[in-house]
């Protein structure tokens, strides 16, 4: 069942005339996530789940899959990261995670979490950037993806896993123990390596040329978990790196109230797309609230 406001989900443009930004759930903030989080109230926030850039884009590289004499076809082409929104300096990169984090920080309630998907591109950074907010590790969490890209280079073990950092505030974050059971194989404790696989078949959204609109969409069982774990219903979810609105989506579906911010205009509209597909998520006349 889906959770239900009197007001529509609401797009914003928030990217000038900030001083007057609203703080309200069910809407998406379209811009800066660092500048649109510093207008929202201390204290405010019970769950964030945040998949920021891994700064990959900068080594991107393709593999184009064309047989030839000798050659093993691979299965078809891959791409990896050429986002512009993933490309930073090492030096910016840190200072922009510490920037985001700092916010996170700030806006989580004494009782709230946050969970934080990484690859081992910028784990390290991110534990030693949330140790010294003095934010509580609880786990890392690893992601095995059941049907990983495989190895192309043979010069290395297949990438297979990413991580999702789940750090506390304070000492009571709320965690749902019992219903974490459901989730196990055997009924039991749910540990922390996750088997799941990558996002795919109709879940995964598509750009007009079939290639993946976002390049790491994650899956909706992920967030399931984590928004099932460390949230109760009514409670405000943000995801401040929105993408194409899986958060969003997974959290109306639990009955959690949300906030998603996403500075790219493509992805605004494609996780607008997604959530009208949610019974009662939108109304027809008014889904926008425009800015100037």
């Amino acid at each position: 069942m889906c959770y239900q406001e009197s007001k529509p989900i609401t797009v914003i443009d928030a990217t000038s005339d900030l001083d007057s930004v609203p703080f309200s759930p069910r809407v998406l903030y379209r811009g800066d996530c660092i500048e649109v989080m510093k207008c929202f109230p201390e204290g405010s926030i019970d769950l964030v789940y945040a998949d920021p850039p891994y700064n990959l884009s900068r080594h991107g590289l393709s593999w184009s899959d064309k047989q030839g004499a000798g050659r093993r076809k691979s299965g078809g082409n891959y791409h990896m990261m050429k986002e512009t929104w993933d490309m930073f300096e090492e030096s910016h990169y840190r200072r922009f995670s510490v920037q985001w984090l700092a916010e996170v920080k700030r806006l989580l309630k004494p009782a709230g979490s946050l969970y934080v998907s990484c690859t081992y591109h910028n784990v390290g950074e991110l534990l030693v950037i949330l140790r010294d907010l003095d934010l509580k590790c609880l786990n890392v969490i690893v992601w095995e993806k059941t049907n990983p890209h495989p190895n192309l280079t043979r010069r290395m073990f297949t990438h297979s896993s990413e991580f999702v950092l789940f750090f506390a505030k304070g000492k009571k974050w709320t965690f749902h123990y019992e219903e974490m059971k459901k989730y196990s194989a055997n009924g039991g404790q749910l540990k922390d390596v996750w088997h799941l696989p990558l996002c795919q078949g109709a879940e995964r959204i598509k750009r007009a040329d079939g290639r993946a609109a976002h390049p790491t969409q994650k899956p909706q069982a992920l967030l399931e978990r984590i928004i099932s774990a460390s949230s109760s219903r009514g409670d405000l979810v943000l995801d401040p790196f929105l993408g194409t609105g899986t958060t969003a989506l997974v959290a109306e579906q639990l009955g959690r109230k949300w906030i998603g911010i996403e500075n790219d205009t493509n992805y605004v509209s494609l996780s607008v797309e997604r959530l009208k597909k949610v019974q009662g998520a939108f109304r027809k006349e008014d889904t926008y609230e425009r800015r100037k």
